[in-house]
């Protein structure tokens, strides 16, 4: 029962951690400058001002868009899919359906991440904010889960 109850809370820090990683606006950070996955951030005049992201590759935004929104959904019917699995699976069967969910999601944002790094700002003056970290921690822990997932096996008494 403790195990179950560590591994839904780290499944819920996941997705917590995946949906901050997808709305809050940290992914590239300068002094004068915020940019997530959906606009920009400019400071003129001690005002911070948002903006498209006219200026990035449309089809790569939409990709690390799509990517990072879809490993929130995948990890999200991963935790609905193992709860209706701790009620529904038959003793001594495996978390496939959960584990093969969660491994979409760890894959998504793996994707997102990866896509990120490589096609924006290159060149830029400034850094990775803390939702571009928090993606990579996401991925490590939905790659951990869908591993715990596909080797879980529902206890058999």
């Amino acid at each position: 029962m403790l195990m179950l109850a560590g591994i839904v809370v780290v499944h819920l820090t996941a997705i917590i951690l995946l949906l901050v990683a997808a709305i809050d606006n940290a992914w590239w950070l300068t002094e004068t400058v915020s940019t997530d996955l959906w606009g920009r951030w400019e400071l003129v005049n001690s005002a911070w001002h948002y903006t498209n992201l006219k200026d990035f590759p449309e089809e790569y935004l939409q990709a690390v868009q799509a990517t990072s929104v879809l490993a929130c959904i995948f990890s999200i019917l991963a935790l609905l899919v193992f709860v209706a699995q701790l009620f529904t699976l038959p003793k001594g069967q495996r978390f496939t359906y959960t584990g093969v969910l969660q491994l979409l999601a760890c894959l998504c944002i793996m994707i997102a991440a990866s896509i990120y790094s490589a096609e924006f700002h290159q060149g830029e003056e400034g850094g990775f904010g803390h939702s571009y970290i928090l993606a990579w921690i996401s991925f490590v822990l939905t790659l951990l889960l869908a591993i715990a997932y596909l080797v879980l096996r529902k206890k058999s008494e």
